[in-house]
């Protein structure tokens, strides 16, 4: 692929989006673009995995299998955020497994030692990937804390919250609206629960007009009440 085309690729990702074509260049990167078909896996147990992704289209789920055969979701991840090797080390990955996840997805990849040349390289590039990461840390210590401390409905209230906060709404934001591509599964075993307690929330959040979900989107009609809500459970 031409280095442009490359470029522009790159530029999808807010890591990327302030480097010019003449330091994409000079930087000489090394990486290549991956196409996975839906329920691909990009990697499953891999215990050499040396790479880093950025997930340019479609859906990525993360997760591992635990002693009993079941699934176990970590997160879902979409268009703009990394996976893989993010800590910058090797065979830390303990099962886990990455797969395409409800389409077809793309995907640029790294080898660690080449990521780590270029943020030498660039230490603004350096920065703002070591707060990407930090930011990706705080979301899953917050995951971790409501789930030992909170109850289903609270933690599905601070679920929503926090996937709208990630989808880009802000504290000036009356109502907010985004893309469903959430199951009733996807989200018991994102918060630790059963299909069915979910379920049976989901629906007395939408009778008390806190959330509204259909198949194709998800709307906080009020974000201050949720957000009151979150802090105060």
């Amino acid at each position: 692929m031409p280095a442009d085309e490359k470029m522009v690729m790159l530029r999808n990702y807010d890591l990327w989006c302030e480097m010019s074509d003449e330091e994409y260049e000079a930087l000489n990167v090394s990486h290549h673009f991956i196409v996975a078909k839906k329920g691909d896996y990009i990697y499953f147990d891999s215990h050499h995995l040396n790479k880093l992704y950025f997930v340019k289209d479609g859906y990525i789920k993360i997760g591992y299998i635990d002693e009993n055969g079941d699934e176990i979701i970590k997160e879902i991840i979409k268009e703009g955020e990394i996976f893989g090797q993010f800590a910058l080390e090797r065979n830390n990955l303990n099962g886990e497994f990455a797969r395409a996840y409800k389409g077809n997805v793309s995907l640029c990849a790294f080898n660690i030692e080449d990521f780590e040349k270029l943020l030498t390289k660039k230490p603004s590039l350096a920065i703002k990937y070591t707060k990407q990461m930090g930011e990706k840390l705080r979301r899953a210590e917050f995951r971790l804390v409501n789930m030992l401390n909170k109850d289903v409905r609270s933690r599905l209230l601070a679920f929503f919250y926090n996937l709208a906060r990630m989808d880009g709404c802000n504290a000036s934001s009356v109502s907010y609206s985004m893309e469903n591509f959430l199951t009733h599964d996807d989200i018991a075993k994102l918060i630790g629960s059963a299909r069915q307690t979910v379920t049976t929330f989901i629906n007395q959040l939408e009778e008390e007009g806190l959330v509204k979900i259909t198949r194709k989107k998800i709307t906080l009609p009020d974000v201050k009440k949720i957000e009151k809500l979150v802090i105060v459970t």
